[in-house]
């Protein structure tokens, strides 16, 4: 386990950046008819698993069993740590406990899917570090499905992100890379950069929020291109209808109807 005041200095500063990321972005939800398409996959028995809930964790972890959790999932413990879902997944309380599926403070660790983190206030949760990737997991049913706060090199590739408040939220990093994720029925937001810099937005399909991808005017040379972003209540918005020169950021060739401002879509 980590020690006690780690673990609540780390809760904490998570709670003042996720009051901070919900009010900057514009409040809204998805009809509950979008919301009841998402069918939720159920949960089977721990069964004996090696790994238990609350487990400090590093090197080489496999999941050999689903995890059903009634406080954390995994916390990572070391640099250099990977864990391989394996198929299995880790379900927590609910999104409403202030609870993670998997906690990172450590560099260069690796979350390989197939697998699901669902039922937690961050599915993933990155704080402080660097050199992030994660790769083919469902993340559903969470408040954030990927919570990065003062991350740097991360990678966010392939994964299903759905039926949660805010798919993908980055508060105050840079050099973030979010690429060819499906993101649908997340009811704030597909992506939200709230000061993140130097990061890239791209050929990801994003549907069923009130903002597609929401960048804030502290968030600055970004670039945003090559998404599908169709059914949002605004599809992109770079903080609500500032021109993209104010930050430096940078909108091409994404395939979507509504931005704010005007003129950032293909069909807009």
């Amino acid at each position: 386990m980590v020690n006690n005041q780690h673990q609540k200095k780390l809760w904490t500063s998570t709670f003042i950046v996720f009051v901070t990321i919900l009010s900057v972005v514009s409040i809204g939800g998805v009809s509950a008819q979008q919301q009841s398409g998402v069918i939720p996959v159920q949960p089977s028995q721990n069964g004996g698993s090696e790994i238990s809930c609350g487990q400090t964790v590093q090197g080489n972890v496999t999941l050999t069993a689903n995890l059903n959790c009634n406080g954390d999932g995994l916390i990572v413990g070391d640099d250099a740590t990977t864990i391989n879902l394996n198929g299995f997944g880790i379900y927590g309380p609910g999104a409403d406990n202030s609870k993670v599926g998997i906690g990172i403070t450590e560099d260069n660790v690796v979350i390989n899917g197939p697998g699901i983190i669902s039922g937690f206030e961050a599915g993933v949760l990155l704080t402080g570090a660097s050199e992030f990737a994660i790769h083919a997991l469902i993340l559903q049913n969470n408040e954030i499905g990927i919570f990065l706060t003062g991350g740097d090199s991360i990678s966010v590739e392939e994964n299903i992100i759905r039926n949660n408040n805010i798919a993908i939220a980055s508060h105050s990093g840079s050099g973030t890379s979010i690429e060819s994720n499906l993101m649908d029925a997340n009811a704030r937001a597909g992506v939200t950069f709230v000061n993140t810099d130097e990061s890239a937005v791209s050929s990801n399909s994003i549907q069923g929020a009130q903002n597609g991808i929401f960048l804030d005017a502290q968030s600055s040379g970004n670039t945003i291109q090559l998404n599908n972003a169709n059914d949002n209540v605004v599809d992109l918005n770079n903080a609500n209808g500032e021109p993209p020169t104010i930050n430096q950021n940078t909108f091409s060739d994404n395939n979507c109807l509504v931005s704010d401002p005007g003129g950032l879509c293909l069909r807009g």
